[in-house]
C-alpha cells in the first residue's frame, strides 16, 4: 500500500528512505485520491448544470478525465526535481538543488482558483438547491408580473376590454329600451289597479262601476295605452338587438381570439421564463443568497470554497514546504553523478576524436611526400636515359653527371634537382654545337 501511494505521488520509492519523506509523499498520494473523487464529482456536476440539469449519463466520464488532467499536472509538479547540473564535481549540498520555480506553483495556484471557479460553483448550487428554486420561484412570478403589463398581452386585454365595452354599450341599450318598457308596464298595472277600485266605489270618485267616458274608463285607456307603448318599447329592443347582432358576432369571434392569444402568451412566457433556470441563472440566485445573507449563506459558501481549493493545491503546497528534503537530495546526487560520467565521457570522446583527426592528417602527408619522391625518381631515369641517347647518337663520351643528391622524406630538394637537370642539358647542347 505504501509503494502504491509513492507511485500515485510519482516518485521513486527506493529513493525515499527517510520516515519523513515516506509520510510526506504518503499524505500527497492520499490528496491525490481525494482530489480524484472531488475532481470528478465537481466536473459531472458541470456537466450537469451546463446541460440544464438534464443529468447525461456520460457527465461522469467528463469528469474522471478531467480529474485525471489535473493529477496528472500534479504528479508533474510532484515528481520533478529541480537538480542543478551546474559545478558537477562539487561535493558541497548546496550545489544540488536548483531554487523552486515560482511560475510553476503560481500556474498550479491559477488552475486550482479556475477550477474552483468552474467545479466547486456546481457543486455549491447542489447544495443549496432548495434556497434557489425558492428564489427562482419569487424571480419567476416577478416576471410574470412585469411581463402581464407590458409587451403583447398587455396590447391583448386593452383591445379585449375595448370589445367588452362595446357589447355593454350595446347591451345596456337594449336595457334601457327593456327598462322603458317594464317601467310602463309597472305604470300601466297601478293606473288598471286604481280603476278597479274606482269602479268598486272605493276610489276617487267614489261611484261604483266604470261607465265609458267617467274616470275608471280613463285610467283603464290610460293603462292600455301604457302597455301598447311598452309593447312597442320591446319591439324596437327586439329590432335594436337584431341590428347589433353582427356586430356582437365579430366582437365575440374577436375577443376568443384574443382570448386564445393571451393564453398561448401567457404558456410561452411562463414556460420560457420556467427555462431560464439553468446555471447562470441558479448562479445569480446563488449570489443573491451570499449577499443578502453573507454571516448565514455567505460565510458557509466562502468556508467550503477554500477548503475545496485548499484540498486542490494540497499536493503541490507540500511538495513547495519540503523543498531540499532526503528524497530531492538523494535524487540530485544520482542525477549529478550519472550527467559527470556523462560529461567525461563525452570529452574523452572528443579527445579521441581529436587524436584520431592529427594521425589521420599525418598520414596523409606522409603518403603525399612519398608520392612525391616518386615522381622525382622517375624524373631522374628519364634524364639519364636522354643523357645515353644523347651520348650514343653524338659517339662521343659524355662528362660524367654530377651525383644524384639525397631526396628526405619531404620533398623540399627539387630547386638542386631541376639544377642539375639544366646543367646536363647544357653540356649536350654544346657537344652537338662543337
Amino acid at each position: 500500500m505504501r509503494r502504491l501511494l509513492l507511485r500515485i505521488a510519482n516518485v521513486n520509492p527506493d529513493s525515499v528512505t527517510t520516515h519523513s519523506d515516506r509520510v510526506l509523499y504518503c499524505s500527497i498520494g492520499i490528496f491525490m485520491i481525494l482530489y480524484f473523487g472531488y475532481g470528478t464529482v465537481g466536473g459531472a456536476a458541470f456537466v450537469d448544470a451546463s446541460s440544464n440539469y438534464t443529468h447525461p449519463w456520460w457527465q461522469w466520464l467528463v469528469g474522471a478525465v478531467v480529474a485525471s488532467g489535473v493529477i496528472a499536472y500534479d504528479r508533474a509538479v510532484v515528481g520533478r526535481v529541480a537538480i542543478n547540473y551546474q559545478n558537477l564535481e562539487s561535493p558541497d549540498p548546496a550545489d544540488l538543488l536548483r531554487k523552486p520555480t515560482v511560475g510553476l506553483y503560481a500556474g498550479r495556484l491559477c488552475l486550482a482558483l479556475l477550477f474552483a471557479a468552474l467545479i466547486t460553483e456546481p457543486l455549491m448550487l447542489a447544495r443549496y438547491q432548495g434556497e434557489i428554486d425558492a428564489r427562482l420561484n419569487e424571480v419567476h412570478n416577478e416576471q410574470i408580473s412585469e411581463i402581464e403589463v407590458s409587451g403583447a398581452i398587455a396590447a391583448y386585454d386593452a383591445r379585449l376590454q375595448i370589445l367588452k365595452r362595446e357589447t355593454a354599450a350595446d347591451d345596456a341599450a337594449v336595457q334601457a329600451l327593456n327598462t322603458r318598457a317594464a317601467e310602463k308596464r309597472r305604470d300601466a298595472r297601478q293606473l288598471y289597479q286604481q280603476a278597479l277600485a274606482d269602479s268598486e266605489g272605493d276610489g276617487v270618485s267614489r261611484k261604483s262601476g266604470c261607465p265609458a267616458g267617467g274616470y275608471c274608463d280613463k285610467l283603464v285607456q290610460r293603462s292600455r295605452g301604457l302597455d301598447d307603448q311598452a309593447a312597442a318599447l320591446d319591439k324596437q329592443a327586439a329590432e335594436l338587438q337584431q341590428s347589433q347582432q353582427e356586430a356582437r358576432d365579430s366582437r365575440a369571434r374577436e375577443a376568443a381570439d384574443l382570448t386564445a392569444k393571451i393564453s398561448n402568451q401567457r404558456t410561452a412566457n411562463a414556460d420560457a421564463i420556467r427555462a431560464d433556470s439553468g446555471f447562470g441563472a441558479r448562479t445569480a440566485a446563488m449570489w443573491y443568497l451570499v449577499s443578502s445573507d453573507f454571516w448565514g449563506i455567505g460565510v458557509f459558501y466562502i468556508g467550503i470554497a477554500l477548503l475545496l481549493v485548499a484540498l486542490d493545491c494540497a499536493a503541490v503546497g507540500l511538495k513547495f514546504a519540503s523543498h531540499g528534503n532526503a528524497y530531492e537530495r538523494i535524487e540530485a546526487r544520482a542525477a549529478r553523478g550519472q550527467e559527470h560520467e556523462a560529461a567525461i565521457g563525452y570529452e574523452q570522446g572528443l579527445r579521441d576524436a581529436r587524436r584520431y583527426a592529427e594521425a589521420a592528417a599525418r598520414v596523409m602527408a606522409e603518403s603525399i611526400g612519398k608520392a612525391s619522391r616518386d615522381e622525382e625518381l622517375a624524373a631522374m631515369a628519364m634524364e639519364r636515359a636522354r643523357v645515353h641517347l644523347y651520348d650514343s647518337v653524338a659517339s662521343s663520351a659524355l662528362p660524367p653527371l654530377s651525383p644524384v643528391a639525397f631526396l628526405e622524406r619531404h620533398p623540399a630538394d627539387r630547386p638542386a634537382t631541376r639544377a642539375v637537370r639544366e646543367v646536363a642539358e647544357r653540356e649536350v647542347a654544346d657537344r652537338l654545337r662543337a
